[in-house]
């Protein structure tokens, strides 16, 4: 046998028995064969326990003190991950194997060593495929700290990986088991694949997906993306077989399927990062009663408080020859709304937290019920959220502002809305016509004027 020739277990094994056998002598049991074997059993199990538990700390020790495990990224990521502990399961077993042997004196053929050699050779197996899933573990942790540079989702390969070492292991252990030859297990098999195809539907799917994610380069660790029709809104963390973990800004954690993101659209915000630039896009709303034309004086006045319209204001009063005295111009400044829009342009074009060689706009929308939306189109130059959102915020405050010396009125959604009501004669009398309902004494007359207003 394979685990007789390496381990020198037929002295030490005579030697157990005989110290078994002078152990149960002054209990009475000098000759019982089935008390001997119990325990000749019990103590090289506990022997191979100690000795897998011994070379475990031994190897914790050496690879503790030895400077190549710290001075080489390899050689720290090992210890990170315990490699050399998750193999060292194998000892046990082996030990087992070559101490079972001598326990019985019914020969090779008897059923109870048979099953007691395939149970251990199975438990053999099963320390094989740790030691080497943790050699694969070890292998993608190198390979995405040192060549995965564009964080290509490679996991759902590694989980493929484990996932056939442990089918093998599986094959392997069930022939031992029913003393079949692997192959036949494998036809038999065959006769189940649509079943077997069922159970791992969800593995290939996600196989196959992770293989489309990485090609495209759709996805990577540390996008963030949005996924409509899900509450996924958020960075990648993780991409495995089975499931995409994406991080919520409110640090809630989304679970999505990997063809989900293959079989539906999404949006992946890494271009814009890539870039360096956000865009923002927001509307002010001008009130139209306060849109008037422009005079030469009036513009004056502008361009001496806004040095940055000066050009602007010099250049549309000599249009066409003009001179400064000419009447209002006819190139977008003969209203206040074209100047304050001229005016907003200008400083967006000289903000440094603009992005210049982005696309910056200033321009009019159509007209809605409660206002002219101006819209202020431009990029930051950072992606950083509160950066962005301070650089936002000021260039709106300051628009705010500006607009009231132009001499615009910003509309205020609110007034719109009590505006409606008042002029409204059916909305006066439906608050009027609710409170009679719901008044007990049903006088209508004793109700004040106004207090249906007034809910």
């Amino acid at each position: 046998m394979l685990s007789l020739s390496l381990v020198p277990s037929h002295q030490i094994a005579l030697w157990l028995l005989r110290g078994i056998n002078d152990v149960l002598s002054p209990l009475g049991l000098k000759d019982n064969t089935v008390a001997q074997e119990i325990v000749y059993v019990a103590v090289i199990l506990l022997i191979a326990l100690l000795a897998g538990s011994l070379l475990r700390r031994l190897i914790l020790f050496m690879t503790r003190k030895l400077p190549v495990f710290h001075t080489h990224s390899w050689g720290r990521t090992m210890l990170e991950m315990h490699t050399l502990q998750s193999c060292s399961h194998v000892i046990s077993p082996i030990v087992f194997l070559a101490f079972i042997p001598f326990a019985f004196d019914f020969g090779p053929d008897s059923k109870l060593l048979t099953w007691l050699y395939r149970l251990c050779i199975v438990y053999l197996l099963v320390t094989i495929a740790i030691a080497l899933n943790a050699v694969l573990q070890l292998w993608w942790s190198l390979f995405v700290n040192s060549r995965n540079t564009r964080n290509i989702p490679l996991k759902g390969i590694l989980n493929v990986c484990r996932g056939i070492v442990w089918i093998i292991i599986a094959i392997i252990a069930a022939s031992v088991l029913l003393d079949k030859s692997p192959t036949a297990l494998l036809a038999g098999l065959g006769a189940f694949s649509a079943a077997l195809l069922l159970i791992f539907r969800d593995s290939i799917l996600g196989f196959v997906a992770g293989l489309q994610l990485s090609n495209n380069d759709m996805v990577r660790v540390g996008d963030w993306i949005v996924v409509p029709g899900t509450d996924a809104n958020g960075s990648v963390m993780d991409v495995t077989l089975t499931a995409v973990k994406v991080r919520n800004w409110d640090n809630t954690i989304a679970m999505l399927p990997p063809h989900t993101l293959v079989s539906t659209s999404f949006v992946n915000y890494r271009g814009m990062f890539d870039l360096g630039a956000r865009r923002f896009v927001r509307p002010i709303y001008v009130d139209p009663c306060s849109v008037v034309a422009t005079t030469p004086e009036f513009l004056r006045s502008l361009a001496q408080k806004y040095p940055l319209m000066k050009a602007q204001v010099e250049t549309a009063l000599s249009d066409n020859g003009e001179s400064l005295d000419a009447a209002p111009l006819q190139s977008g400044m003969a209203t206040n709304l074209g100047a304050f829009r001229a005016y907003a342009f200008a400083y967006l074009k000289a903000h440094p937290k603009v992005a210049q060689d982005q696309t910056i706009l200033v321009r009019l929308m159509e007209e809605v019920e409660f206002g002219i939306p101006v819209q202020i189109y431009c990029f930051t130059n950072t992606t950083q959220w509160i950066p962005y959102e301070q650089i936002h915020n000021q260039i709106m405050e300051h628009f705010f502002v500006a607009a009231s010396d132009f001499g615009l009125s910003l509309c205020n959604y609110s007034n719109y809305i009590n505006s409606v009501t008042i002029t409204n004669p059916a909305a006066d009398k439906q608050p009027q016509q609710a409170v009679a309902q719901q008044s007990a004494a049903g006088d209508e007359k004793n109700q004040p004027a106004g207090a249906g207003h007034e809910e």
